[in-house]
């Protein structure tokens, strides 16, 4: 199965294109050109370096959040038009579950990604016959709070995943004397493309639409709840 799996909920852009889990073609950049001006001159250059095209591909997938509103719009909406033009099946994959899929074998992980102002993005997945499982919610709160909702699990080895290693790994090993980091904490498009391929081939029981994942609101609805716009 040939999958096109892009990855735009963080500053970094990815794309790749997989053949089941091996990946035929992958590249990921960051720079100051915008998520739109990126995106699709990766696609073509994909498509062109393997020569291959679209029609060829069995199943498209992105990463719908949490992370950057804007990106995440821009990876759904690329993906929704590839749908409409060819018919082909889609999957979209938390970014956080993405990053699980970093991690190729553990018990347990806890994606974690820096949300800003000691806020995070969380979430923990047990692997269960190869494929990781959510245990629990998705989680968007204080970094406090979140330790606190994952002391229960102190006692089992887990491995912490993600952007917000950088900003929580003190508090991190002050709770959890078992835990373990990853080396590999960005979110890319291969991660997303092999979790899209697990909910595919094993009917995985959660919410594969390609509606955007926010878990909290944007600034522009927090402004207007506080009454700052009109």
């Amino acid at each position: 199965m040939k999958i096109l799996s892009v990855e735009t909920s963080s500053s970094i852009c990815s794309v790749s294109i997989l053949e089941d889990e091996n990946i035929i073609y992958e590249k990921t950049i960051q720079n100051t050109l915008s998520h739109s001006e990126n995106l699709m001159p990766i696609i073509k250059e994909a498509f062109d370096k393997t020569n291959l095209e679209l029609k060829a591909i069995n199943l498209f997938a992105c990463s719908k959040g949490p992370g950057s509103f804007t990106g995440i719009r821009i990876g759904i909406s690329t993906i929704k038009a590839f749908v409409d033009v060819f018919q082909i099946p889609a999957i979209g994959i938390s970014s956080l579950e993405g990053l699980a899929y970093n991690i190729e074998n553990s018990e347990l992980v806890c994606p974690i990604i820096n949300a800003k102002n000691n806020n995070a993005y969380c979430a923990l997945f047990k692997k269960v016959n190869e494929c990781y499982v959510l245990i629990d919610k998705f989680l968007s709160d204080s970094i406090y709070n979140i330790i606190e909702f994952l002391k229960k699990y102190k006692n089992e080895p887990i491995i912490f995943v993600g952007d917000g290693i950088a900003e929580f790994k003190s508090i991190i090993l002050e709770n959890f004397s078992n835990s373990k980091f990853s080396l590999n904490n960005d979110c890319n498009s291969v991660s997303i493309g092999i979790a899209a391929l697990k909910h595919y081939k094993n009917n995985l029981n959660f919410d594969n639409s390609l509606s955007p994942m926010y878990l909290k609101k944007s600034q522009a609805e927090r402004q207007l709840e506080e009454g700052k716009l009109k």
